[in-house]
């Protein structure tokens, strides 16, 4: 549950965030029946004459998914609101989501502490700083004891339904402790990130202002959304500090698992192009090396 001495959000509130991600996934070329989705959920939230807020402190997220139109995906976004947690969609459509938002999130690690997580560690994702919390990596950076790193590792493993053995967690959603984002293949990913890259070489992508790393607010970063069956997916080049640093802002793309009709699962991958090995040239996707050795040996054949 949430923090009791937090000033709880009503309803009109939720039904605007919802109304807004609504507006933006029209704007940029989504699927409308999705946008649909996020439009209806505003409605019964309007319509709702108890408070979400007091819905959800009664029976937890299983309450929130027995309202109108309102599933498991935006159940979760729902309790992130209420619980004055930053909605990743939404940051993301506003030009806010980076890693460090991310890593962010995470209590005992703040701002601060997430940009240097990211700078020092160059980890990009959350299935990245599971396995750094548990490889030594976090352990070793300064601020990190015993207490903050125990604190993070419970954090992360119940966030995705997690097992606590880090070489399961592929920025995946656990479920009993099947990792379900492993059913996404790398080929599925690497589609996205062809399909990415040619609508973006073409221009036919519609061009966010991210807020980070962007001193003029230029319009600059285009933002795909697509479909694999009933999958959503956005996705993006990295806005980060150390894709700056590295001049890849054109090349590495975070690939957003935004929602699965059925099962409301998320997840998130970068893809980038292999500098050494037998990869070299390709485009491979972080943590997946081995799933795209396979695939790349398979087209071969």
């Amino acid at each position: 549950m949430c923090d009791q001495n937090q000033t709880p959000i009503d309803n009109p509130a939720l039904a605007q965030n919802m109304e807004r991600v609504a507006e933006l996934l029209l704007q940029q070329g989504a699927n409308r029946f999705r946008a649909a989705a996020y439009q209806n959920a505003a409605q019964s939230v309007r319509r709702s004459v108890v408070p979400l807020s007091r819905i959800y402190e009664a029976g937890g997220i299983f309450a929130l998914e027995n309202i109108e139109g309102v599933g498991r995906t935006i159940s979760r976004a729902l309790q992130q609101l209420i619980c004055g947690e930053c909605w990743p969609l939404l940051q993301r459509l506003q030009g806010h989501g980076t890693a460090e938002d991310a890593f962010a999130s995470v209590p005992n690690i703040g701002t601060k502490l997430a940009e240097r997580i990211h700078n020092e560690l160059h980890v990009e994702s959350l299935a990245e700083l599971q396995t750094a919390a548990w490889d030594g990596r976090l352990k070793a950076m300064e601020g990190f004891g015993e207490k903050r790193l125990r604190a993070v590792r419970e954090s992360l493993a119940a966030r995705g339904r997690a097992s606590k053995n880090p070489s399961q967690f592929h920025a995946a959603v656990f479920e009993n402790g099947v990792d379900l984002t492993t059913e996404i293949s790398v080929s599925e990913i690497l589609d996205i990130d062809d399909e990415y890259a040619f609508k973006s070489i073409r221009q036919e992508l519609i061009r966010i202002a991210p807020q980070k790393n962007n001193p003029t607010g230029k319009a600059w970063l285009p933002i795909l959304h697509t479909d694999r069956e009933d999958r959503h997916y956005t996705a993006l080049f990295s806005n980060s500090d150390h894709a700056h640093a590295m001049g890849t802002t054109n090349d590495w793309v975070i690939i957003y698992l935004e929602d699965h009709n059925q099962r409301g699962q998320q997840g998130r991958w970068t893809v980038i192009s292999s500098r050494f090995g037998k990869l070299k040239g390709k485009r491979i996707v972080r943590g997946r090396e081995k799933a795209c050795e396979v695939y790349y040996r398979q087209r071969a054949a």
